[in-house]
């Protein structure tokens, strides 16, 4: 091989590799959590960190918490609703008959005058 590079394997910039070097790493523990699932998550976090309730599963996505029998629901998702569903939450069949009715009142007197 011609014009071999002494630095092959490594980043350029990169500093020394080992813990000697870099610093003792802070005392971490595991914390296990369960999703609906059932897929076990274990999450490092430091020993005096605030450990959450919840820990989304990378599995699935569901949320996980740290009691394995009674495992987070799944957070329910509204299916899209269009405009016209909306408009006929708020308003009855008789309402609609109405505006209707009214509309068409509007546009023969419009076409008669």
């Amino acid at each position: 091989m011609v014009g071999g590079n002494a630095i092959r394997g490594t980043r350029i910039g990169a500093g020394p590799s080992g813990e000697s070097e870099r610093g003792e790493a802070a005392p971490r523990r595991r914390i296990s959590y369960w999703c609906a699932n059932g897929h076990e998550s274990r999450p490092s976090f430091s020993m005096d960190a605030e450990i959450p309730e919840e820990w989304d599963c990378p599995r699935c996505g569901l949320p996980g918490g740290r009691d394995r029998e009674h495992p987070p629901a799944a957070p329910r998702t509204e299916p899209y609703k269009s405009h016209l569903a909306y408009v006929k939450e708020r308003r009855s069949d008789a309402d609609g008959e109405a505006i209707l009715a009214e509309a068409l009142e509007r546009l023969r007197r419009r076409r008669e005058g």
